[in-house]
């Protein structure tokens, strides 16, 4: 399935000087059933640079009452100085040139340490972000494309689709998200392209619904992110077909315990 004429089109990776920035809650709001969009602005925010749509920022959620001064970069690497490292989570951030904020979506769920803080988020508060350490720039005309997600996955999948309906001729698109409750779905139902949905975290079902697809012999590109093993699942059946490993993105997003 591999065509060399695609290789100049393949995506490239771009790298970014790491710097930890400190920044404001400017806004909180529920945009849908199922996320808080929290949106951070300050002086900080100068110099930020996110290229890829599925790119992955650290951010640092101290315990409440407990200061977190941010690590240091150096040439020897990062010093994080004394005391206890907050937890952290990588999220994809969705940055608003107009605005000059920078936004993220957080799935709103039972025992998440980043969603709790987004609840209980307000005007003025702070949060420590990291990165992005690098981008992988996917060209966006790719004839065909695909895209498998969970809920995990769904901001970096909104990023990616408001991109695509931008274009002069938008490409084909093929996404097949799956959600714990078909509530959720109102998250992308402004995205311009139609979500095949599937209800229920059932990865039989999401194979079922890939092997109806034929991925064309060229000018194609693969995205798959969700759980561990059911990433992994699913991608073994495109490797097995031989599609081009580099038009091929995948990553878990999470880990089932």
């Amino acid at each position: 399935m591999t065509d060399l004429t695609q290789a100049t089109r393949y995506p490239r990776r771009v790298r970014n000087a790491l710097r930890f920035r400190t920044l404001t809650v400017r806004r909180v709001e529920r945009i849908s059933a199922c996320f808080q969009r929290v949106a951070l602005g300050g002086d900080a925010l100068e110099g930020f640079s996110s290229c890829g749509f599925d790119d992955h920022t650290k951010l640092f959620f101290p315990p409440p009452g407990h200061d977190f001064t941010p690590p240091t970069v150096t040439d020897d690497g990062i010093e994080w100085g004394e005391g206890v490292r907050p937890p952290s989570r990588d999220y994809t951030p969705l940055y608003d040139a107009a605005r000059h904020e920078l936004v993220y979506d957080f799935f709103i769920h039972d025992g998440g340490v980043a969603s709790q803080w987004a609840l209980a988020a307000n005007v003025g508060d702070s949060l420590t972000v990291g990165g992005p350490r690098g981008s992988l720039v996917v060209p966006e005309d790719y004839a065909w494309q695909l895209y498998v997600c969970d809920e995990s996955g769904m901001p970096a999948l909104r990023r990616r689709l408001e991109a695509l309906r931008a274009l002069p001729t938008p490409p084909q698109v093929k996404a097949i998200v799956t959600v714990g409750d078909a509530a959720w779905q109102d998250y992308l139902a402004d995205c311009g392209f139609a979500i095949d949905w599937v209800v229920g975290h059932s990865a039989s079902a999401v194979a079922a619904r890939l092997a109806a697809l034929s991925v064309p012999q060229q000018d194609y590109f693969l995205w798959i992110t969700g759980e561990g093993e059911a990433v992994k699942s699913l991608v073994t059946r495109y490797e097995a077909q031989g599609v081009d490993p580099q038009l091929l993105r995948y990553q878990a997003y999470w880990h089932r315990k």
